[in-house]
C-alpha cells in the first residue's frame, strides 16, 4: 500500500511539473515519473514479501523474481541519460526559449514598472522591430 501511494504521489507531482511553462520545470517532472515508474516495476517484483533475488536458497517460493530489478537498473541509466540530454538542451536553447512571457523579461530587462508596455518595448522584447508609422503630409 505505501509504495502504491508513493508511485501516485510522484506521478501526481510529475505530471504538474510537466504541465507547466519552463523547461526545468518539465526535466523535473520526468525526473519524477521516471521514479514514480521505477518504483512501479520494483514493486512488481515482489521484493518487500520475498527474500533476495540471487540467495543461497534455490526455493523459487523465497527468492524474489530479478528481472523487474534489472529492469529498474537499466531504467535508471536510460532517465539518466534523458535528463542530461534534456537539460544541456534547457541551457542551449534557453534564448530561444518561447515558453517564457516575454511581457515579463522586457520589464525585468528594462526596469519598467507594472504598467502596459508599449508596441516598441514588446517588439524589442520578441527581437522585432516595430513597423514604422506613415507620415502624413499635410
Amino acid at each position: 500500500m505505501t509504495l502504491a501511494l508513493i508511485v501516485g504521489v510522484l506521478v501526481a507531482g510529475g505530471v504538474y511539473l510537466v504541465l507547466q511553462r519552463e523547461m526545468l520545470r518539465i526535466v523535473l517532472g520526468f525526473i519524477l515519473l521516471s521514479h514514480a515508474v521505477n518504483v512501479l516495476i520494483f514493486s512488481a517484483g515482489g521484493a518487500d514479501r520475498r527474500d533476495q533475488p540471487l540467495g543461497d536458497s534455490p526455493d523459487l517460493a523465497t527468492t524474489a523474481d530479478p528481472l523487474p530489478q534489472a529492469f529498474v537498473l537499466t531504467a535508471i541509466v536510460i532517465a539518466l541519460a534523458i535528463t542530461i540530454y534534456m537539460l544541456t538542451l534547457a541551457v542551449v536553447g534557453r534564448k530561444d526559449d518561447d515558453t517564457a512571457d516575454r511581457s515579463d523579461a522586457a520589464r525585468a530587462d528594462h526596469g519598467a514598472s507594472e504598467d502596459a508596455l508599449d508596441i516598441a518595448e514588446v517588439a524589442r522584447a520578441h527581437g522585432l522591430t516595430p513597423e514604422p508609422t506613415p507620415r502624413r503630409e499635410d
